[in-house]
Order: structure tokens, then sequence, then C-alpha cells
């Protein structure tokens, strides 16, 4: 319906470009989406320089679909919405990076579980230093007050949406 209203616009390109940023700019979850690229982008760069790891951003967008006791291939392809062999393939990385390690799966033998090796354990501490740096500098630019407010507004949001809101 949105695309069919859209099409009837006679609108030049420069007039649709300029009504389209100005649409994403008023849209607060666009503004999420782009501080979250910006910010994990950010948080990749410093990771890989601290840990010199080649991390990339389609391996921290794996990372949190991965249960500590591990996860099925197939169960992080349905996680991701992507298919058993593009995740395979991030796997497989992650397992030459020593991140990740496949281990059988104690419920089915014939299964095999992704899950972090004591390196990647560690890791995801490393991870979250890091973020917690990018974090002190926002806190620096916006006040310890807003950010607050953004912590908690964002603990709402993931709460309305079924996860558990985590604690600060």
């Amino acid at each position: 319906m949105w695309l069919a209203a859209a099409e009837l616009r006679p609108v030049g390109r420069d007039a649709y470009a300029t009504e389209l940023e100005a649409a994403k700019a008023s849209s607060t979850l666009q503004l999420l989406f782009k501080a979250a690229r910006l910010l994990n982008e950010r948080a990749v760069e410093r990771l890989r320089r601290l840990t010199k790891v080649p991390v990339r951003a389609a391996h921290t967008t794996l990372l949190p679909h991965i249960d500590l006791e591990g996860t099925r291939l197939t169960e992080l392809a349905r996680r991701l919405g992507v298919s058993k062999q593009a995740v395979g393939q991030l796997v497989d990385e992650l397992v030459e990076m020593g991140v990740l390690e496949r281990a059988a799966d104690p419920a089915d033998a014939r299964a095999k579980l992704v899950r972090f090796t004591r390196r990647g354990r560690a890791g995801l501490f490393e991870g979250l230093a890091v973020l917690k740096e990018l974090e002190r500098e926002l806190e620096q630019r916006l006040g310890a007050a807003t950010m607050r407010t953004v912590h908690d507004a964002l603990g709402v949001m993931v709460a309305s949406y079924g996860e558990a809101a985590p604690r600060r």
C-alpha cells in the first residue's frame, strides 16, 4: 500500500531524495538503526586493534545469537534469517580465529553445537569493555542523565519485544 502511494507522487529525483531524507531524519527508529550501525563499526575497529583478531561486523552480528551452552547451525541461521551456508561461513571464520568451536550435541550425536572457546568467552568481555569505553565517550557528549534515560528507554524497548531488559 505505501509503495503504491509513493509511486503516484509526481516528484523529480532531487525532490524525492529530499523527501526521503526528511522522512528518515524524522524517524526515531531510523536514527536508532543508524546509530547502532555507526557504533558497531567503531566498536569492531577498536576490537580489531585491541585483540589483533580480524573480526568483522558480520561476526558481531552472529555472536549474540550463540547460547553459552552452544547452538546448532540451523538454529543460528533461523535466528539471523539467513542461509545455513552463510552462517556456516561465518562460523568457519570464527573457528579459524579461535573464537568458536564445533562440539557434539549431547542431545543428538549426529548434530553439532557451535559454542565459544575459552578464547571466545574471554573475547566477549573484551568486546563489552570496548562498548563501555564507547558509552563513556557518549556520556561525555550527552551527559549522565541523558545516558541513563537512553539506557532505560532501550531496556523498555527490549522488554516490550519479549526479552528481559538488562540491568544497569
